[in-house]
């Protein structure tokens, strides 16, 4: 008996010595989450959906009227997350999150509400800014790091709304930088995003993705789909957002810039062709006149392989990458000259170069104006075509990006060179006339007429 009462006095001090390890260690992690934490928001954003509506009468509002009616939507709710950057109540999240909303409420982790105005933002970048009345409130703010320098395997910590669980916080590292990945939408690409292991979620969209000292190092953008891999997620870097606030908050939209090439994808077929000493990267067809590559030194038949270190496999890629930096940023460009590999550095000129102020009068839905280089470059517009370009389009046959070169009204051509010829011609037109509009998109030509 004395034995065994000695046993278990024994494994008692035992347990006493060595079963609380740490007594006196916190988490740097718990300190950024107190910090971090109340500056990150809820988002509920009211949208508009027509999944429930037969395809034929979509179809058949869209060609003749535009948008379809609200009485036949069906009215849902866009969850995500946004996090708030300046105490006069700015709120930085994805486009994809408040996109088309109506209604847009934010929600901060001690309970206070706010509605939220979207002041603009940018679908190709997928950035967008709110803003809340702070009703002199002080509110809490989120101090941008720098997604420059982040190394592989340093702390990464997302806190936001997965599935409408408000507030979840999980953990990680930076598991690469500079990734690549096609929008769901196969419309271009997410360039030089963040990768990380941390757990994200649909509902985290928006949120921030911070570093051990509680800055944001990026916003939480997208996740692969968990059938396919676990874990792994993609945040757009910080840096990226930073330079376009100023010109979101200013006039609604990101300032994008442009280089000035029509482009094209190599593949080993063209590389044969043309006699290519590279199967990779995006060939340049031409250089636009007076643009940003011509004053750097790029040439036609050079081959574009690498911008800013991230290797350019595809056209869409590369205009993507550009599009990420605003007028008067300064890249370095390495191209393929006939097997020579050589290095410029190319000052980036304005996406949207000066337009004339002639204002376009809208007809049928569409919204117009003249073609600027980058226009050209932006939707591989050649020299040669004429014409005015589509802004916003509420017929499903013409898209943004249609060059609009002759208009038809009873059997009588009228050829469109700018929006001065748009708005003469359009004048003409009377309700009982039939009309055709003559369009220029992706090296092909067509045709849309209808009686007006």
């Amino acid at each position: 008996m004395t034995k065994r009462l000695g046993i278990l006095i024994l494994t008692v001090l035992a347990i006493f010595s060595f079963g609380y390890v740490n007594p006196n260690y916190e988490s740097p992690i718990t300190k950024v989450v107190d910090e971090a934490a109340p500056a990150v928001v809820k988002i509920e954003a009211t949208v508009y959906s027509t999944s429930y509506i037969d395809p034929f009468i979509e179809e058949f509002f869209k060609r003749w009227f535009g948008d379809i009616p609200k009485q036949y939507q069906q009215k849902g709710t866009s969850l995500g997350s946004g996090f708030i950057f300046e105490k006069e109540g700015y709120i930085l999240t994805n486009f994809h999150v408040v996109d088309g909303a109506e209604n847009i409420k934010v929600s901060l982790l001690d309970g206070k509400e706010f509605s939220a105005e979207f002041i603009g933002g940018d679908k190709e970048l997928d950035i967008a800014i709110l803003k809340i009345d702070p009703k002199n409130q002080e509110l809490p703010v989120l101090e941008f790091g720098d997604s420059d320098k982040l190394k592989i395997g340093e702390w990464a910590i997302a806190i936001g709304n997965p599935l409408g669980f408000q507030h979840t916080v999980t953990v990680g590292v930076i598991s690469a930088t500079g990734r690549k990945i096609p929008k769901p939408d196969n419309d271009g690409y997410y360039t030089n995003l963040i990768q990380t292991d941390a757990a994200i979620n649909p509902g985290n969209s928006g949120g921030p993705l911070l570093n051990i000292h509680g800055q944001v190092i990026g916003i939480n953008t997208a996740i692969i789909a968990p059938s396919e891999a676990m874990n792994i997620g993609f945040a757009i870097p910080i840096n990226t957002a930073k330079r376009f606030i100023d010109s979101i908050i200013k006039t609604g939209k990101a300032e994008k810039a442009y280089l000035g090439v029509y482009m094209q994808t190599v593949t080993k077929e063209l590389a044969k062709a043309l006699g290519l000493k590279t199967d990779k990267g995006v060939f340049i067809s031409q250089v636009i006149k007076d643009s940003p590559a011509e004053k750097a030194g790029l040439k036609d038949g050079d081959v574009i392989i690498e911008v800013e270190g991230l290797s350019v496999t595809s056209a869409s890629e590369l205009k993507s990458i550009i599009h990420n930096y605003t007028p008067g940023s300064k890249i370095k460009i390495i191209v393929n000259r006939k097997g020579k590999i050589i290095k410029f550095e190319v000052t980036l000129g304005k996406s949207k170069e000066t337009e004339k102020v002639t204002s376009a009068k809208e007809f049928m839905g569409l919204t117009v104006k003249d073609i600027t280089n980058a226009d050209r470059e932006e939707y591989q517009i050649p020299e040669e075509i004429s014409g005015v370009v589509v802004k916003n389009s509420k017929i499903s046959y013409i898209s943004e990006g249609y060059v609009i070169f002759r208009i038809a009204i009873n059997g009588q051509k009228y050829e469109i060179r700018n929006i001065n010829d748009w708005n003469k011609v359009i004048s003409k037109i009377n309700k009982g006339n039939y009309v055709a509009l003559f369009y220029y998109y992706k090296g092909a030509t067509g045709v849309f007429s209808f009686g007006y």
